[in-house]
Parts: C-alpha cells; sequence; structure tokens
C-alpha cells in the first residue's frame, strides 16, 4: 500500500527542496522528526490551551509528533531560558506572550534572557483582547458609570489583576492614565483567583481576557462593561470599545507568539511560520479559537517583530512611570 504524505507536508518539501535544504549529502527535509514545544506555563493555562490546539493540527498537517513541555516558573523565565538553551535547528519552539516579551524587560533589572538576543520571532498566533469586568458587589450597569464614580472618589475603587506587571494590571493602569482615575490595585497570583473574587463581590473590578473570564460572564457573575480593542467582540456584541466611550488610547491584548532560538536558519524559521500560520487557519482550529474568545493571526516574522517593536515603545515607559520593578 502506498502512504500519502500530508498535503502541507508534500508543500515544505517542495519548498524545502526550492531553497536548497537538500543537496548532494541528501540531508532529510524539513520537517523531520519531532517538534518540542516548550510552554512556560502549567497545563490547563490559556498559552498551554493554544499551544495544544495549534500543535495538534501542525502534527496532522507536517505528519511529525508535537511535543508540548510545560516549563513553568520564574514569570515565565525557566521556559525562556530552556529554549534559549535548545539547538537553533527549527525544532525547538518557544510559547511567548507580551509578559515575556515585551514586559519582563522593563520589569527586571537583571533578566536572565534577553529577548532579542535569545529568539528570532516566528509568528504570532492571537490577540486575546482585555474586558473590563465588573462583579455583583458594584452597581454600575455600564463603563461610563463605573469611570465616573472612579473619578468621584479617587483611591477608593480597588482593582484585582493576575499579578503586578501582568497584562491584566498594566491593561488597568493605561485605563486609569487615560481617563485620569487614580484606583488601588489589588494583585493575585494568576488570573483565576482574582476573577473568582472579584465574582464573589470581594473586590468590585478587574480588567481579563474572555478566554479567562467567559465563563464567569456567561453565568451572569460578572458583567463585560467595554473591550480595550479597536472593535467589538463578536463573543460581547453589546458591549462597547473604549474608543466608543471617548478613549481610544486604551487598547490592550495578551499576545500569544512563537519564538525559535536566535540562529535558526531564516529558511526555516520561515517553512515553519507557513505551517504554523496553515495550522491556525484550519476551520477545527479557528473554532476553538473563538470558543477561548482568541482572535486568529499567523503573520509573517517581520510583522510580528514589528508588533513587539511597537508594544515595547507603547508599554516599557508606562512601566517605568508606574516604577514597578519585580526584582
Amino acid at each position: 500500500m502506498i502512504r500519502r504524505r500530508p498535503l502541507l507536508l508534500q508543500l515544505l518539501s517542495t519548498a524545502a527542496l526550492s531553497a536548497g535544504f537538500r543537496g548532494a549529502t541528501a540531508q532529510p527535509l524539513y520537517p523531520a522528526r519531532a517538534f518540542r514545544w516548550i510552554v512556560p506555563y502549567p497545563a490547563g493555562a490559556g498559552a498551554d490551551i493554544v499551544a495544544r490546539t495549534v500543535g495538534a493540527q501542525l502534527a496532522i498537517d507536517t505528519g511529525q509528533p508535537v511535543t508540548i513541555e510545560n516549563r513553568a516558573g520564574g514569570n515565565t523565565a525557566l521556559g525562556a531560558i530552556e529554549a534559549a538553551r535548545a539547538p537553533a535547528d527549527g525544532y525547538t519552539l518557544l510559547s511567548a506572550d507580551n509578559g515575556m516579551l515585551v514586559f519582563n524587560p522593563a520589569l527586571y533589572r537583571n533578566l536572565s534572557y534577553n529577548p532579542a538576543r535569545d529568539f528570532a520571532p516566528v509568528t504570532l498566533m492571537g490577540r486575546l483582547p482585555m474586558v473590563l469586568l465588573v462583579g455583583p458587589a458594584t452597581g454600575e450597569k455600564d463603563a461610563q458609570a463605573f469611570i465616573a464614580d472612579a473619578r468621584a472618589f479617587p483611591g477608593k475603587v480597588s482593582f484585582a489583576s493576575a499579578g503586578t506587571g501582568s497584562p491584566q494590571h498594566l491593561a488597568m493602569e493605561l485605563l486609569e492614565r487615560e481617563a485620569g482615575l487614580e484606583m488601588v490595585h489589588v494583585p493575585y497570583r494568576g488570573a483565576a483567583p482574582a476573577l473568582a473574587d472579584v465574582a464573589g463581590g470581594q473586590l468590585p473590578a478587574m480588567m481579563c481576557d474572555l478566554a479567562a473570564a467567559r465563563r464567569f460572564i456567561q453565568s451572569g457573575k460578572l458583567r463585560a462593561l467595554a473591550v480595550a480593542h479597536p472593535r467589538r467582540l463578536a463573543q460581547l456584541p453589546a458591549v462597547p470599545t473604549f474608543a466608543e466611550l471617548g478613549l481610544p488610547r486604551v487598547e490592550a491584548a495578551t499576545l500569544m507568539g512563537l519564538v525559535v532560538p536566535l540562529n535558526t536558519p531564516g529558511e526555516l524559521v520561515a517553512l515553519l511560520q507557513q505551517a504554523v500560520a496553515s495550522a491556525i487557519h484550519n476551520p477545527a482550529v479557528l473554532a476553538r479559537f473563538a470558543d477561548l474568545g482568541v482572535e486568529a493571526a499567523g503573520d509573517g516574522p517581520g510583522k510580528f517583530a514589528s508588533l513587539l517593536q511597537g508594544e515595547s515603545a507603547r508599554w516599557q515607559p508606562l512601566i517605568r512611570d508606574l516604577n514597578l520593578v519585580l526584582d
């Protein structure tokens, strides 16, 4: 019986041949063996679910196994260090969000890795836009009322976050700055306990991505007041954007990207990006992303690099102005 290789593998093989990956020594085509995908968060976290969703489709498309390896700890530093030490051969992948690539360099004076010197960008897999949420302890029915109350009582309104320097924290700090508010930050160790306390009435509000907060919203335990995104979310069509409320600069999201060790050949990075983008845009993966509240991307390495530069220019001055230091 003749076994047909998956279509994407055939396409990758053709591209690899044209790029010169198979010469006189008859080197194997890329990919020729299993991928190792490092996720710097625990199993079950949003980044882990996204990696496993895309990785499963990548394995089908390329005909090569994808092994997810969770290396949580050190605010993503443990996973970053492990990936930076790996061979630059196109077979070690690292899930890298804006916390790792944009925020940490400004938050830590002695960071154990350097995003620019250790990694090459592959693609942005998806965005998780932030949503302003309030719990049952508040009587506000819309964002204008919440902002008006917070402005009327400076230093009296508290908000939760997934931790100091997290995307959830910085999104609310951005709202404070743009709306002229003064609120009290209460950091938690992760989004889950913060959401639980806001839903339970211990704290009035927080910014969080829809992926983490969706079940609380659906159950009525949290109310979504505004989205920090250029357009309304399909999952929350009745919830306005901050731009609609006169705060166009309040845009924030968790960015889930993919990087490889820095010296990975550019030809392999290009092939990997094409394969991952194809996996992301598989209908089954897109449906799963929609369930999770993830806006699918799949951009090329250059576009992802430009996005990271822009995000660094936008967020790092805010971190420095707030005097946030984590070491």
